[in-house]
């Protein structure tokens, strides 16, 4: 009877589930083993470093090589996941996690290990999880549908959370029963747990036309797109208000439980706990909140909830209070991160989705350790109350001054690819690397029509720009004032090809009401006009210079 019963409850749960789904069922299991090793090196790292030296400053620098490399390579790790196949770079950057946690776990049995090379292994652990988080995230996509994306984003939060509780007591637990080596063997085997989840997965993601971008290039391609989509600003301004307020519970966690409560180790860790199982609560009921109600109301709730846990937390020394209000910290954490994340997934193409993804890694991380930096100097050099006090009502403040960017799931047309366009049947082709390229575009508008056709236009510059024009703007002809001209420039030929292919059904709308106020004969004009190279003009010139007699 009760195995009917958990049956039962088991199949209701992945009615509605995207676990239902067997491919996302073992993608997601071997997300959950890369996130348990990753914690556990973590942890099992700093207690190393420990035992190898008595300095503060050392054991801290682990945190340091660990979370370092994602501010330092994450656009980069973003540009390269919208490049490469996202599944081999799951691979490599497996390989190499397992590869550089054995190879410390070896050293560590052999007594090789010194402070330097314990920073510099887990410098290169932290660098190739960074390098995987936004392909994996990005992957996502690739393997549920559009409506059971929030749901998909919730379990990794769940996932995540509970190989953060998990991972650092199963990391300690084995330190102590086999020693620091051979724990760090046993969490470099959780990384396999992913390798062979994703070996034979084939994930159709949509393959743009044109020559593939290169890194820096696609790099600047990225901080395009973010800089000229308002809603994607919107993402990581709420991200960016939100961290560097919430930095302030986790750099003083540890002096909260010692010096506020009177806890120690034990009940530090119960604080941890109280958090991680908020956060699971959470990420349980997020995708039903999502359904219900805006992305916008969704992200205020959890942040007055996190406000308000958290004044608690400073102004009410009770044991019973903090763990309450870490449960609730730990359901406003996620209420607001899973809520940005689906949103920046659904609403970001699939060319440049890992690289929105891997932009809010950056402005997360970089928030948190600067938040983590003010509000701790600000607890030194006043008090704890004070600082905890002050970056709850600075996240109050901040919500205010945030209110006009609302954040919003993407719609589909936003993501979907437009109908190709034609061949452009031109004599030749340019190279790749040609270029500069300018487009000109002829309108002929009624008189009556103007104020409409430049309202039509202003909305086509973002889309312009987002994917992948400069210098754009608009003309009018001083001879005929119903003639005008919408120009922009491409920096070469191959990024013109990819902008073309970039255009989303969203994008061929604002196009489609630019081109029904066209009242000219025919097709509406389009000039495409390439630079010559500068070496190249400079030979013609000195060609002449040799035929003058």
């Amino acid at each position: 009877m009760v195995g009917n019963g958990t049956s039962r409850l088991a199949a209701g749960f992945l009615k509605d589930s995207p676990l239902r789904n067997r491919r996302f069922r073992r993608f997601y299991v071997g997300t959950a083993g890369a996130a348990l090793g990753y914690t556990m090196q973590g942890t099992i790292a700093a207690w190393l470093m420990a035992t190898l030296t008595p300095s503060a400053l050392m054991v801290a620098l682990v945190q340091t090589a660990s979370t370092g490399p994602a501010i330092l390579f994450g656009l980069a790790a973003g540009a390269l996941a919208d490049i490469v196949d996202k599944r081999r770079i799951v691979l490599a950057t497996q390989a190499v996690l397992f590869g550089a946690t054995a190879l410390l776990g070896v050293m560590a049995l052999a007594g090789l290990v010194t402070p330097i090379t314990l920073l510099a292994i887990t410098f290169v652990i932290g660098a190739g999880f960074t390098t995987y988080l936004p392909a994996v995230q990005a992957t996502t996509n690739d393997l549920v549908t559009r409506a059971e994306l929030p749901r998909a984003i919730a379990l990794g939060a769940v996932s995540f959370n509970v190989s953060r509780a998990a991972g650092p007591a199963l990391a300690g637990a084995l330190t102590a029963w086999v020693g620091t080596g051979s724990a760090l063997l046993a969490a470099a085997a959780f990384f396999v747990v992913m390798i062979l989840a994703i070996r034979r997965l084939r994930v159709d993601a949509p393959v743009l036309p044109g020559v593939p971008e290169r890194l820096l290039p696609g790099i600047a391609s990225g901080l395009r797109y973010v800089r000229h989509a308002p809603l994607m600003r919107a993402f990581l301004i709420r991200n960016l208000s939100f961290s560097v307020c919430a930095g302030a519970l986790w750099a003083l966690l540890p002096v909260i439980a010692r010096d506020l409560l009177g806890m120690g180790a034990g009940g530090f860790g119960l604080l941890s706990a109280s958090f991680g199982a908020g956060a699971i609560a959470g990420a349980l009921t997020i995708p039903r909140h999502i359904q219900r109600r805006s992305l916008t109301a969704v992200v205020l709730g959890a942040t007055l909830l996190w406000a308000s846990a958290v004044t608690a937390i400073a102004f009410l020394h009770f044991t019973i209070v903090a763990i309450a209000g870490m449960f609730a910290c730990g359901a406003a954490w996620v209420g607001v991160f899973a809520s940005l994340s689906s949103g920046v997934q659904s609403a970001a193409p699939a060319w440049v989705r890992a690289r929105a993804v891997a932009a809010g890694l950056v402005v997360n991380q970089g928030s948190f350790a600067a938040g983590a930096a003010l509000w701790g100097a600000i607890a030194y050099l006043v008090d704890i109350q004070t600082s905890l006090a002050l970056s709850a009502a600075t996240v109050l403040a901040l919500l205010i001054v945030n209110r006009g960017h609302d954040v919003r799931l993407g719609d589909e047309a936003e993501v979907t690819p437009g109908a190709p366009l034609p061949d452009l049947g031109l004599p030749a082709t340019p190279r790749p690397d040609d270029g500069p390229v300018l487009i000109q575009i002829e309108y002929r508008v009624a008189a009556k029509d103007h104020d409409a056709f430049l309202r039509a236009i202003h909305d086509i510059e973002p889309a312009r720009r987002r994917n992948g024009a400069s210098d754009w703007r608009v003309f009018r002809d001083l001879a005929d004032r119903d003639l005008f001209f919408e120009r922009y420039i491409i920096a070469s030929w191959g990024e013109y090809v990819r902008l073309r292919a970039r255009m989303t059904v969203a994008d061929r709308e604002l196009q489609d009401r630019v081109s029904r106020l066209h009242v000219g004969e025919g097709e509406i004009r389009v000039s495409r006009l390439i630079g010559i190279p500068p070496e190249e003009m400079a030979a013609l010139h000195d060609e002449s210079l040799r035929r003058q007699p």
